[in-house]
């Protein structure tokens, strides 16, 4: 049976599973548009491309599914870059298609062109830094290899962006149906005719499959050690590892604190977190780690200029150190381990609760975390040196309403980054999503809403006022589709970060970071939602007492002083 090419591609992306594409149409992916109008897959009209791909990260991270954004060639394409590297730094599997113009006119300079001949952009070649396959189908014989290779990074462990190009004339071209069973989706992903990518599978599986030696290595350091505390990272959240982990922490009695991206892999209540690790956090697991412990385990953290304390060397100093990733350019990147598994995290955890499980359970002796973390507070606050100065008792009173109101967990994107990662605890797996990869501001609103598109929950995005006015206008996409958001917009008229570092580094020299701010309530009556200002405890409590925050959009405006910073450091 033969298809167009635009039906073909619509075909392939069912066969991946994938249920919602984000993006805008222009005249040179209108085939694709058209072949959608008969598919199972949603079509979601953002209001800015970039919009559309923070929204494939937002379905991604909630869903674990691969997540689609589709744009016109040119200008729909190249504002998709930025959402597509926070997609690239992130290790998230985003197919991208977009239109071209036809093949016979490359070069000829025609409206959007976008082949690189001729003088034009080059659109693939954009994109190759911030995709792990980018690829112009020039002609249907191309279309079987292509869609593999796309498949084999789409579907690997260590994924990330797949872009396909699709010249106009191509996308209406003929081919057979058939050419998709020789091609590995999801729904089929064992054949005899896989070109090459079985060879791609076994060879995962291969580095999955640790030897005893290790595993018994690594359990030995385990019971020699007296004070070990688990390091969990992003690798470990996208292993799926971290009920292990919280099994590991609780049979031997071992702290747990984790990179930004990976807080909330053990519930944050428990007694056993030390919360998150990084420049920015309060600092109860910097001081267990030089303190305390003997031996870090480390499981897909990066250690970057976050995590590390600015690639502090004495942070792990002369301890034991075991790094496990399944990303082998981490290992022994920032600090030198004693054992380095290249490994999936989840696979070896099982390993070891395995071979645990045949010896006598040895049980750490641990002091009072809670307490502990009292002890560093009081200190802090002793020295001047708490990250949250009196300034900021409205922000805390916030969270700890919010901890208090959603005892089993919410989702959250934040931009904010340095509030909640502090204040707010994480009680529920997989439902906290800060923007740390590239850290792009304008990313939760519509990383937020693309997250209600794959799981309809009880939503929040944590945004300052610069980054609100990146990416207002997809408060629009929300409301268009009918979906539920709770935005917490702090507002301080200023670039915080920018106005802090311009007063500790350069002299009180401010130069554009400070701005006036739209009314507010007026914004969100115009676009037809909730407005709640806080100014006071009163209204945090009203808000959380009389407004139901499980349905409708509600824009709640925290005010800041400008002049008010919270205390970590910065190596600017």
């Amino acid at each position: 049976m033969q298809v167009q090419v635009s039906k073909l591609i619509v075909k392939y992306m069912e066969r991946l599973g994938i249920e919602t594409i984000f993006g805008m149409p222009g005249a040179h992916i209108l085939p694709v548009y058209d072949s959608l109008y008969d598919s199972s897959i949603q079509t979601v009209l953002a209001k800015h491309e970039q919009g559309a791909a923070f929204m494939a990260c937002g379905y991604n991270r909630a869903s674990e599914k691969i997540a689609a954004c589709i744009t016109t060639a040119g200008p729909g394409a190249t504002n998709l870059i930025t959402g597509i590297a926070n997609a690239y730094a992130d290790r998230q599997p985003v197919l991208i298609i977009t239109g071209e113009t036809p093949t016979y006119i490359f070069g000829k300079g025609g409206l959007q062109e976008s082949s690189g001949e001729g003088g034009s952009i080059n659109q693939c070649a954009l994109f190759d830094s911030i995709t792990r396959y980018s690829r112009v189908i020039e002609r249907t014989d191309y279309l079987e290899n292509v869609l593999n290779q796309a498949s084999k990074v789409l579907l690997s462990n260590n994924s990330g962006p797949v872009l396909l190009s699709l010249p106009y004339n191509v996308q209406k071209e003929m081919v057979e149906l058939d050419i998709l069973d020789n091609i590995i989706t999801r729904n089929k992903i064992t054949t005899e005719k896989l070109n090459g990518a079985q060879a791609i599978i076994q060879q995962d599986t291969q580095l999955n499959q640790q030897s005893n030696q290790q595993i018994n290595h690594f359990v030995d350091l385990l019971q020699k050690s007296k004070q070990p505390v688990i390091v969990s990272g992003y690798g470990c959240i996208k292993s799926g590892a971290q009920e292990l982990v919280t099994e590991l922490s609780q049979l031997l009695n071992i702290p747990v604190t984790s990179s930004l991206k990976a807080k909330g892999t053990i519930n944050e209540c428990s007694e056993l977190s030390l919360g998150s690790l990084g420049v920015t956090s309060s600092g109860y697991a910097y001081d267990y780690i030089i303190n305390k412990s003997d031996l870090i385990v480390i499981l897909g953290a990066s250690f970057n200029e976050r995590t590390s304390y600015l690639w502090n060397k004495n942070l792990l100093g002369n301890k034991n150190i075991v790094q496990i990733d399944i990303n082998d350019e981490q290992l022994n990147k920032v600090f030198q381990a004693d054992l380095t598994i290249h490994a999936d995290i989840k696979q070896t955890l099982h390993g070891v609760m395995q071979k645990l499980d045949t010896l006598p359970v040895d049980k750490k002796q641990l002091e009072n975390i809670d307490e502990y973390k009292a002890s560093i507070e009081k200190k802090s606050a002793s020295e001047g040196n708490a990250i949250f100065q009196a300034e900021f008792s409205l922000v805390k009173t916030f969270f700890k309403k919010m901890n208090a109101f959603f005892p089993e967990g919410i989702s959250i994107f934040d931009d904010n980054i340095i509030f909640a990662q502090n204040l707010l605890q994480v009680s529920t797996k997989n439902n906290f999503y800060p923007n740390a990869g590239i850290s792009s501001l304008g990313h939760a609103i519509p990383a937020a809403i693309g997250a209600q598109f794959a799981k309809p929950s009880t939503m929040f995005a944590i945004i300052g006022d610069g980054g609100f006015q990146m990416c207002c206008m997809e408060i629009m996409t929300a409301v268009n589709y009918d979906k539920s958001l709770n935005i917490v917009l702090f507002n301080n008229s200023s670039m915080g970060l920018i106005r802090k570092n311009q007063i500790q580094s350069y002299n009180n020299r401010f130069i554009d970071c400070d701005f006036n701010n739209p009314n507010y309530k007026k914004l969100a009556e115009s676009f037809g939602i909730n407005h709640v200002l806080i100014k006071s405890e009163k209204h945090i409590d009203t808000l959380f007492d009389e407004i139901d925050l499980s349905c409708g959009i509600n824009l709640i405006e925290i005010i800041i002083d400008k002049n008010a910073f919270p205390n970590y450091s910065s190596r600017r």
